[in-house]
């Protein structure tokens, strides 16, 4: 009896093993995944393609996989579009379904898992956390109330290259005090405070924080991390570093900026004063349980990388390719002359009325995208794609320069050429009218700070061109383009030393 039982509980498991297996195989072949280099076992394509997964290797891929490929990344399933039907998928007709995002191990760290307001799953806390910073950043009623003192910085920037000797003659670096300029736009906004120079002891300790996280975030190093989660324990003493980096940022935000403005708000009232500004809206969001003290800091977190060191960058990028072609520049100083007049600075109100310069900024933002991936969706369930399955939790990326850099869509894409916003392109703006140009991206998870960075970009690069003749240091003849390109970011890969020598007298 109890060997007849034996034999009929092995046949119902085999029978049981044997059902899994053949619905295992039906399901494998209704679920038809995007092509891709083929995988190897546990280590996936990681072998072939290695920890960089920029712009450029993607584009390598979509150009022998075709629009929409599947990358076996180890155990991470990295999904990347590189067409305007694929793109407008997954940023708008699936926005909710593509609309979270992919953290990686480090940025676990710096986002405290999705804490912040950038990084967090779409949900209603991201819908909460939007709308909390966006209420006293991104509106036009902050470019309003604010544009007087971007250009009273820019101002500033033009007086201190104006009376440094060296930047007419030997050149200086000119992203360190562009830097500041950026800081001080970002602060006023944030705290109502500006810092007093490249020198001030605060903005030291807060630059040198800020580069320290940026390093280590924009590293490739780790990505075998997120691949291969048996090789997390080889990064025990990376991530050891950025968790001590991500407590002496948030100590240093909580004890220099947040405590002191309690402190001010306690004393006097920022509502009677009228000097509100966003860390009060923030935590007025808190008092009232919207939000904790953790989600403050790491707001504060955001807008110290994501506000500042893209405007940095792309100024970095403008200035270098102003210089490299010297036509552009010369055409831009005369557009400027013409309009405004000779001597008249130019405003944020200005800068709408000069074309040449918007399209200045727009090339620089197609040819230079800042972002090129845009930053990182996922899909939380299994999705449709192109006519393809995306397993769930996959890294889905918009290749978004290569949109704005397919010969098959533009004219010469290669070439500096702002004339094309004037001609073949002249219904394209930067809020994504054309999904072939989105350096902000589109949909629920654009980037909002299109509405600071365009008019800082404008009324400082107008400034410089209009004041300054920017040339190449003696003895170089080009500015050095090459990228240096991080987890997200397109940056130049050495920074750029540029003469200014003076135009009239302001």
């Amino acid at each position: 009896m109890d060997l007849l039982l034996l034999q009929n509980i092995l046949l119902s498991l085999f029978a049981a093993v044997s059902v899994a297996v053949v619905v295992s195989k039906l399901r494998g072949r209704r679920f038809k995944p995007p092509p891709g280099p083929f995988p190897l076992p546990i280590f996936g394509s990681w072998f072939q393609i290695g920890n960089n997964l920029d712009h450029h290797i993607l584009t390598h891929y979509a150009k022998r996989f075709g629009d929409v490929i599947l990358l076996k990344m180890g155990q991470l399933n990295v999904v990347a579009v590189s067409s305007k039907e694929l793109a407008k998928e997954v940023l708008l007709t699936q926005g909710v379904e593509f609309g979270s995002r992919s953290r990686n191990i480090v940025f676990d760290v710096f986002t405290g898992k999705g804490q912040d307001m950038i990084f967090t799953e779409y949900g209603d806390h991201w819908r909460k956390m939007r709308r909390i910073v966006t209420v006293p950043f991104f509106t036009n009623k902050v470019v309003q109330q604010y544009r007087g003192a971007w250009e009273a910085e820019a101002a500033k920037v033009v007086e201190d290259v104006r009376g440094n000797p060296e930047a007419s003659t030997n050149g200086i670096v000119l992203r360190t005090r562009l830097q500041l300029m950026v800081y001080n736009n970002i602060y006023k906004i944030m705290f109502d405070m500006t810092f007093d120079n490249e020198d001030d002891p605060l903005f030291v300790k807060v630059k040198e924080t800020n580069g320290e996280r940026s390093r280590l975030g924009q590293s490739l190093e780790y990505n075998f991390g997120d691949f291969i989660p048996f090789l997390r324990p080889f990064l025990k003493g990376y991530l050891k570093i950025c968790k001590e980096v991500t407590r002496r940022r948030l100590n240093l935000y909580q004890d220099s900026f947040v405590a002191l403005r309690k402190k001010l708000a306690s004393k006097e009232g920022t509502e009677r004063n009228g000097a509100k500004c966003a860390i009060d809206h923030f935590l007025e969001a808190q008092k009232k349980g919207e939000i904790n003290d953790d989600n403050v800091l790491y707001i504060i977190e955001n807008m110290n990388i994501a506000a500042i060191e893209t405007t940095v960058w792309a100024l970095e990028w403008a200035v270098a390719e102003l210089v490299n072609n010297p036509d552009v520049q010369t055409k831009l100083r005369d557009e400027i002359n013409t309009i405004l007049g000779p001597g008249i600075q130019v405003t944020e109100a200005d800068t709408h009325k000069l074309p040449y310069l918007q399209a200045v900024i727009k090339e620089t933002l197609r040819l230079r995208t800042i972002v090129p991936c845009l930053l990182p969706h996922m899909n939380l369930q299994t999705a449709k794609l192109g006519g393809y399955d995306i397993p769930a939790q996959s890294r889905v990326l918009v290749n978004a320069w290569r949109l704005a850099n397919d010969p098959t869509n533009w004219k010469k894409p290669e070439e500096f050429r702002p004339e094309r916003f004037f001609e073949e392109e002249s219904k394209i703006e930067t809020n994504g009218n054309d999904l072939k140009y989105i350096p902000f991206g589109v949909g629920r998870r654009s980037c909002p700070g299109i509405l600071i960075a365009m008019p800082v970009l404008g009324i400082t690069l107008g400034r410089l061109v209009q004041n300054f003749e920017m040339l190449c240091p003696p003895g170089v003849d080009k500015i050095d383009t090459r990228e240096n390109n991080g987890q997200f970011a397109m940056r130049i890969l050495k920074h750029s030393t540029v003469v200014l020598k003076p135009i009239g007298v302001v």
